[in-house]
């Protein structure tokens, strides 16, 4: 067979031409398949990070290692999250408590106490001008020293910088009251020993800004620092639940993985897992008992010390009132009156006998809320000293009615020397109301003295309670997390 020039023979006899200097002819390319997943030779698709990290982890807990690596993260951090868990809960407690002890009490007390200096003032201040143009060097100082006591404790308040909106306003208006009223009191003194009545009328002026105004300041003030006492109470007893939950569920886990190791290996106890379980079992009987302690004597310095402390506080307020209303009634000789129902009453007595109502109760009356803030204060009181005072100024207030009465008898039937010798007391008369008004306040102050020991004992008792806890909270929980990962890492060991 004879072949073409510049050819070639193909298969079955064709010719394929190819042209001179070129190169030869492609075969035409096959058509594409796609490629079909799994099939052979076909790309993998790559894997997130997060898939393959998965598989590695069931493959890890597949294994016993992985398992107990797991376990010992897992006590770790049961462990260590009970710890910090009840460190932050008692340190909020304990620091409210230092609050009851060291801040708000002793705030309220200074409330309580520059209210009772600016009733005594102007108590003060109406003695001395009954008395006449000169006025008793005792009452004066007695005067003076209210007013420097109450200067002293507003301003120890201002410096408070915890003080609430409310008890900051009421001590910026007494601060801006005290010295209107003293200024007042000073002209009424000037005039009085003149012997003019016009200094009457700066008295009654003055009386009144201390009574309509500033007083109710005061009381603002005592009612709001004894809200904020409520508050740190509040704070301070609550259990920390979160922190004995937490705790009990971390000793729940801690068994559970001990029962787990004796079952796999036969061992009896796990030394570092002995040693997780008892810091947290310790820290949890402490937390537990601690506060318990704590939450008592908490209690008791409220429901004893503070609620003692709040009505004698209030009694001895009302008797202030009392005393203030009482000279003025002479100071005014009936000039100032009020209406009551269908009569027309004079406005200083009609006070007295409210206050001296809330003070002891109506006439002969018992204990509790018919014996006014002293029957009250008579039921609270749960000390010998305490209940000393409160009977003493019971009995007093009464020998005060009873000398009032005799004075009021005197002044209504025109008896007004005598009816003042009865209020402010003479060389020759020993029997006056003032002597029956001292005896009140210096038995209120005793009962005030006594339920402030008792609540100290209590708080400092509560406080101690809880003393450490924060800290040592912290420590355990960081040698039971220790003991844990120790546990669980002496048995990893053995599959080295």
């Amino acid at each position: 067979m004879t072949h073409p020039p510049n050819g070639r023979a193909a298969p079955g006899g064709s010719v394929l031409s190819e042209a001179p200097g070129n190169a030869p002819a492609s075969p035409p390319a096959a058509p594409t398949v796609p490629a079909q997943r799994g099939a052979p030779g076909a790309p993998v698709p790559r894997r997130s990070a997060w898939a393959e990290g998965v598989d590695r982890l069931r493959y890890a807990l597949g294994t016993e290692p992985g398992r107990l690596r797991l376990i010992g993260l897992v006590l770790a951090l049961l462990v260590v999250a009970f710890g910090a868990v009840t460190a932050w809960q008692t340190a909020e407690r304990s620091a409210a408590a230092h609050d009851v002890l060291h801040r708000s009490q002793p705030l309220t007390n200074d409330a309580a106490s520059i209210f009772q200096a600016l009733a005594d003032a102007d108590t003060a201040a109406s003695t001395g001008f009954l008395s006449g143009g000169q006025e008793p060097a005792k009452t004066r100082e007695r005067y003076d020293r209210d007013i420097e006591l109450a200067s002293e404790k507003l301003a120890a308040a201002a410096s408070n910088s915890g003080v609430s909106s409310s008890s900051a306003e009421a001590i910026a208006k007494l601060n801006r009251k005290l010295p209107v009223y003293t200024g007042e009191i000073d002209t009424a003194r000037v005039y009085n020993r003149q012997g003019l009545p016009l200094g009457g009328a700066w008295l009654r002026h003055a009386s009144e800004l201390m009574q309509t105004d500033m007083l109710q300041q005061a009381e603002r003030l005592y009612q709001a620092e004894n809200e904020r006492l409520g508050e740190d109470y509040d704070r301070a007893t609550p259990y920390p639940w979160l922190a004995i939950g937490l705790g009990v569920l971390t000793l729940a886990a801690l068994a559970r993985a001990q029962v787990r190791d004796y079952r796999r290996t036969s061992r009896v106890l796990n030394q570092g897992l002995v040693a997780a379980g008892a810091a947290t079992l310790v820290l949890l009987l402490w937390v537990t008992a601690g506060h318990t302690v704590a939450r008592g004597e908490l209690n008791n310095s409220k429901e004893s010390g503070v609620a003692s402390l709040r009505v004698l506080n209030d009694a001895r307020i009302a008797s202030l009132k009392a005393r203030a209303s009482e000279n003025l009634t002479l100071v005014n000789r009936g000039a100032v009156t009020r209406k009551v129902g269908d009569k027309t009453v004079d406005a200083y007595e009609y006070t007295y006998q409210q206050q001296m109502k809330a003070l002891a109760g109506p006439e002969q009356s018992g204990h509790g809320k018919d014996g006014g803030y002293l029957g009250r204060a008579l039921e609270l009181a749960d000390s010998g000293a305490g209940t000393g005072a409160v009977e003493e100024a019971r009995a007093r207030a009464q020998e005060w009615r009873n000398r009032h009465g005799e004075a009021r008898r005197l002044d209504d039937d025109g008896e007004y020397k005598k009816a003042l010798e009865k209020v402010i007391g003479t060389a020759g008369n020993a029997r006056p109301t003032a002597q029956s008004f001292d005896a009140v306040d210096k038995a209120l102050g005793g009962g005030i003295t006594a339920e402030q020991a008792d609540f100290r004992g209590s708080a400092q008792d509560g406080e101690g309670a809880m003393t450490g806890m924060p800290v040592g909270s912290g420590v355990l929980a960081l040698l039971g997390g220790a003991g844990a990962v120790l546990g669980i890492g002496r048995r990893l060991s053995e599959y080295r």
